[in-house]
């Protein structure tokens, strides 16, 4: 791909996902796949992708989901313009659409309370706790900037429709403030944690909650992703390779 911005084309999903990225900074690695797979869209729901990057979320969800839209909303203008040639070169203009903008200030085309699901990959570092990597995409990417991850949940939880359902990947280790922030507003949470190895303490979780439903929280069974020789496990392929979804309904 040309362009100002130095790209490789590369695949997800055992090469069902055509994806353009930038060679240098933040690079989609297992994250956005895991969150698009964690997301129980129907065919007709609307889906927002809230940071989408280069749509890495986005499209592995419409490879799985057939029918369903999705709208992505990117701040970084040379991402939004690689989503949109992701978009195009996989053939999804009429499903998927990309938007400029920053959550602190939605674009226009954003109305609170249209989304049937919300999906979110934020940056896991707050900023006080956080030595920013020196290049600025992969620390706008992993640092939290002006908006932290109460705003970020903030923003998705606006943009759903009542009964609407959060979807969020993020670090183990932030899961309290996690569901400190979503406590009174959302319920029926479920909590998936993946574990690198069998064994081995969860380094990231998916957390779904349903907006202003009761419910109590559920953690759920898991996801080990590696085997002890460091290959990935058959369930992790299941997931990464050949697009099977999670499932959070307990």
């Amino acid at each position: 791909m040309s362009g100002e911005t130095a790209a490789t084309e590369d695949t997800l999903l055992g090469g069902r996902v055509h994806l353009a990225q930038p060679a240098e900074g933040y690079r989609a690695a297992i994250d956005p796949v895991l969150l698009a797979a964690a997301v129980a869209a129907g065919p007709r729901d609307r889906v927002l992708d809230a940071g989408a990057g280069v749509g890495a979320t986005s499209l592995c969800l419409a490879a799985r989901v057939a029918q369903c839209r999705i709208v992505g909303v990117e701040r970084d203008p040379a991402l939004v313009a690689l989503f949109r040639h992701n978009i195009a070169a996989n053939g999804w203009n009429d499903r998927i659409t990309a938007l400029a903008g920053d959550i602190a200030a939605p674009p226009p085309a954003l109305e609170a309370g249209s989304f049937d699901r919300v999906m979110i990959n934020p940056p896991y570092l707050a900023a006080a706790a956080a030595d920013a990597p020196p290049h600025p995409g992969r620390a706008a990417a992993m640092v939290e900037g002006a908006a932290d991850l109460a705003a970020w949940l903030e923003f998705g939880l606006a943009m759903l429709r009542r009964k609407g359902t959060l979807t969020v990947i993020h670090r183990a280790d932030r899961l309290d403030a996690l569901l400190a922030a979503l406590y009174g507003r959302a319920g029926d949470v479920a909590i998936l944690p993946f574990w690198p190895k069998a064994g081995q303490a969860a380094r990231r979780v998916v957390v779904a909650a349903r907006k202003a439903v009761a419910g109590p929280a559920r953690l759920l069974p898991g996801l080990v992703l590696h085997e002890a020789d460091g290959a990935y496990s058959a369930a992790a392929e299941a997931v990464l390779r050949a697009g099977a979804g999670l499932d959070l309904a307990g």
